[in-house]
């Protein structure tokens, strides 16, 4: 009997100690930790979005093989907002470092609707630019609204004019809007099946959560679409098996708000976080253990909106020149 119950402790001993191991292994390859004998895989945008931009180098160096000049993405960016000119500035640094163009235009704060409309209208039809993308949000006195009829759809890297999202909702994209179409690229680089899940995407918006929505039921998940007028959030949350997080608010939903084995995906990016640190909606750290997979903030979602504007861009330059099909 002494000799089983020091077997037992031995084997004991051993359980905790390879536990202990493999979650300082599992760490260390940033999959996520194990615990409760739970494996919570942590969705890394940032190796994925890596990934995809060296799947890009081939098809832009065979596009300036064709034309004799590389994908040429115009970035318009108004006034002098510090946030926007750090944004304009990474995707041309983005662009550069895969062997694209980019062009910025920086127009002064007092310039007015007509000469925003009147530099679209120029870049639409000059045939040396393939995507144009215009930096919101705009100064108060300038409307999004016209901007978003200005901007010819074959050019449209963002995929949010009126005409492109009237073909993406018609089932026929030029392109889709970045922010969700990165979302799916992550969800499909890690082999997680989406058809015939409950998802939920939090948040209405036009740029996320509205097409995030359309991208999941093209997909096959049946999806239910929450915002800020939503009744008892969480317990539609937690019968979900997805859920896309895009509300706009800081650490809004935790692990009571998930059911165990959900995926989460974060869209959000504040710098409101504990210790002034970049958070998302979600506290993330709450899922350790609960969550199937989960997106981090930094280092989720975000990394794949600009590498889904750089797919884009290099789309719409091949759909131009009549190697993609229109």
């Amino acid at each position: 009997m002494k000799q089983v119950q020091n077997d037992s402790q031995s084997i004991c001993l051993i359980e905790v100690k390879c536990t202990k191991y493999l979650n300082f292994f599992v760490k260390s390859l940033g999959i996520g930790a194990l615990t409760e004998g739970e494996l919570m895989l942590v969705l890394d945008g940032k190796a994925v979005s890596d990934s995809v931009r060296e799947s890009l180098i081939p098809r832009i160096q065979g596009f300036f093989t064709n034309r004799g000049r590389a994908p040429h993405l115009t970035v318009v960016v108004v006034g002098d907002d510090k946030a926007s000119h750090v944004y304009v500035r990474n995707k041309k640094i983005a662009c550069e470092k895969i062997g694209m163009e980019s062009t910025i235009h920086a127009l002064p704060l007092t310039s007015t609707q007509k000469q925003l409309t009147q530099l679209l209208e120029k870049l639409n039809a000059d045939d040396s630019v393939d995507a144009i993308l215009v930096q919101f949000p705009l100064p108060a006195h300038l409307s999004s609204d016209e901007v978003l009829k200005t901007v010819s759809p074959e050019k449209d890297a963002d995929g949010l004019t009126f005409s492109s999202l009237g073909y993406f909702y018609a089932g026929k994209p030029i392109v889709s809007p970045c922010t969700p179409a990165g979302v799916m690229t992550i969800l499909k680089h890690y082999d997680l099946a989406i058809a015939g899940l409950n998802a939920v995407v939090v948040g209405r918006s036009n740029i996320v959560g509205k097409p995030m929505a359309n991208l999941l039921t093209d997909a096959n998940a049946t999806v239910t679409l929450c915002h800020s007028r939503t009744k008892n959030l969480s317990d539609i949350t937690r019968a979900a098996d997805l859920v896309v997080v895009a509300a706009g608010k800081p650490l809004l939903l935790g692990r009571e708000d998930f059911k165990q084995g959900a995926i989460v995906i974060d869209v959000g990016m504040h710098g409101s976080g504990l210790g002034g640190k970049l958070c998302g909606d979600v506290r993330f750290d709450e899922l350790e253990g609960w969550a199937k997979a989960a997106t981090p903030v930094p280092g989720g979602v975000g990394p794949m909106t600009i590498t889904t504007l750089l797919q884009n861009t290099c789309l719409l330059a091949e759909k131009r020149a009549g190697l993609q099909p229109s």
